[in-house]
């Protein structure tokens, strides 16, 4: 009770509540705009939030993670245009119903139930963490290893429809981790003689590139006059009590599915939302309505888009893996505030734990009253012009690869990763594999040698012979084949794909 007291304490200063609140105005505005991720959003703010304590950091980023993800379905139910990934799924019933002229019905349902299923997802959080991280304080360097590797095996699962170029995108990232002192014997490697090197390349500035200044470049290259939008007119923003009886078996079972679905490794919005949909489409009395207009629909997939962040981050926290690109981020960045993610982080700095469980409570408060208060201001949002975003983000880019650490080469590995990330876009290169390689070959590396060394004449035995880690490295083989397997089937099916 002593760490509650301490984390609600942290949490309810004036500052970290100003750190939260503009976070989440920031989501928003990000999240509103197609094309512009929360995986951008967390990746171009997160050097700017160095410089304060990490409940003030945590309070921005977080703000900014659960809000992009609920904006994104504001330009995607009103013009049929995804504002993020995640809410490709809401334009399935969302358009059809802002066109029957109730487009102020379809925000209302996009905020309380992306908030509905933050929540859910939140609690789960909060119920699981503790006894995981407990279970995972057992592990030692070989246990590391083999969930460093399962971690790993996620590079097939997140590398889209070409498992070939996710393992080369993946294998280019272990060698960039190799960059810096031997863990062991700290001896340069791959330095050329630059001191700068001897940390290895900052992850954070390749992340901006990757996913900030890359996706700047894309968006320049694929520019076109488009029409003007039409905005359609704002009605009832509140569903009636029989709506919300209609809606909430729908909602529930997504909120459930997604939690579970958020903890999975290389899993993320997206697909969580288009699974909950197909599902609770067969659960429904009334399926003919999903894809024409169905409110039950669109209750699920908001749901589930904000109801995958407290699996992820039970994942991300516990066992230091992320579920997604964006909890990818905020791995880097609780390292950088000097918190090691993993079952450590609960017994050394468990108060941690709870100021961001109590964060992402307050951070749905506050996106319940943004959203439901400014939606017809939200919906104009996507009306900026695109010049003035790129403007912004590579200024916000810059700024923030130097301030990291003071060093002028951070910023042109930011603008190398730039350029990287739009080559990848290009070529259909996805960029998961590199950030998961980035962050896990370090881990996977030093725990290996260490196991090793700690075995003696068992040698790599030791790696089979202990239980938990025998379980992850099956696992992990799973992962590698199981996805294979599963194209090569659809393949001589005819690779004929269902869509809504």
């Amino acid at each position: 009770m002593a760490l509650l007291a301490e984390a609600l304490q942290a949490v309810f200063e004036p500052t970290t509540l100003l750190y939260l609140l503009i976070g989440v105005g920031a989501g928003v505005l990000i999240g509103a705009l197609p094309g512009l991720t929360a995986t951008m959003a967390v990746a171009i703010l997160t050097p700017l939030t160095f410089w304060a304590p990490p409940a003030q950091g945590l309070a921005m980023l977080l703000g900014v993670y659960n809000s992009a993800i609920l904006a994104g379905g504001i330009p995607a139910i009103l013009i049929n245009t995804p504002g993020t990934p995640a809410s490709i799924a809401s334009t399935f019933d969302g358009p059809a119903i802002a066109q029957r002229g109730e487009a102020g019905l379809v925000l209302g349902i996009n905020t309380i139930y992306s908030v509905f299923g933050g929540l859910f997802s939140t609690l789960a959080l909060a119920i699981f963490a503790f006894p995981i991280a407990r279970f995972a304080l057992r592990f030692g360097p070989a246990e590391y290893f083999a969930l460093a590797i399962f971690g790993l095996s996620m590079m097939v699962s997140v590398s889209g429809k070409s498992i070939v170029k996710g393992l080369i995108v993946g294998v280019f990232g272990l060698l960039l981790s190799m960059v810096g002192l031997d863990p062991m014997l700290s001896y340069p490697r791959f330095t050329f003689g630059r001191f700068e090197l001897l940390d290895g390349i900052s992850f954070i500035p390749v992340m901006i590139g990757l996913f900030g200044v890359g996706e700047v470049l894309d968006q320049i290259l694929k520019s076109r006059e488009e029409q003007t939008r039409i905005i359609p007119r704002i009605g009832r923003q509140l569903p009636t009590r029989q709506e919300l009886a209609r809606m909430g078996p729908a909602a529930l079972f997504s909120a459930a599915v997604s939690a579970v679905i958020g903890a999975i490794p290389g899993a993320g919005g997206d697909i969580a939302s288009i699974i909950c949909w197909d599902q609770t489409r067969r659960l429904s009395k009334k399926p003919q309505e999903y894809g024409k207009g169905s409110i039950e629909g669109l209750a699920a997939t908001c749901t589930a888009n904000n109801g995958v962040i407290g699996g992820a981050l039970t994942t991300m926290l516990t066992l230091g893996l992320p579920g997604d690109s964006v909890t990818a981020i905020l791995l880097g960045s609780l390292i950088m505030y000097g918190l090691q993610p993993g079952p450590l982080l609960f017994r050394d700095h468990a108060d941690m734990a709870y100021v961001i469980i109590a964060l992402m409570v307050l951070a749905y408060v506050a996106i319940l009253i943004v959203g439901l208060g400014a939606s017809r201001v939200l919906v104009r949002a996507f009306m900026v012009r695109k010049e003035v975003v790129w403007t912004a983000v590579l200024i916000l880019s810059t700024v923030g690869s130097y301030a990291i650490n003071n060093n002028p080469l951070d910023v042109w590995f930011m603008f190398f990763a730039g350029i990287l990330g739009l080559v990848f876009r290009q070529y259909g290169y996805p960029l998961g594999p590199l950030v998961l390689a980035l962050l896990l070959g370090p881990m996977a590396e030093s725990n290996f040698r260490r196991a090793l060394t700690a075995a003696g004449d068992a040698g790599a035995w030791v790696f089979v012979t202990r239980p938990i880690s025998l379980i992850l490295l099956i696992l992990a083989a799973l992962s590698l084949v199981a996805p294979i397997i599963q194209q090569r089937r659809k393949a001589r099916q005819g690779g004929v794909t269902v869509q809504p």
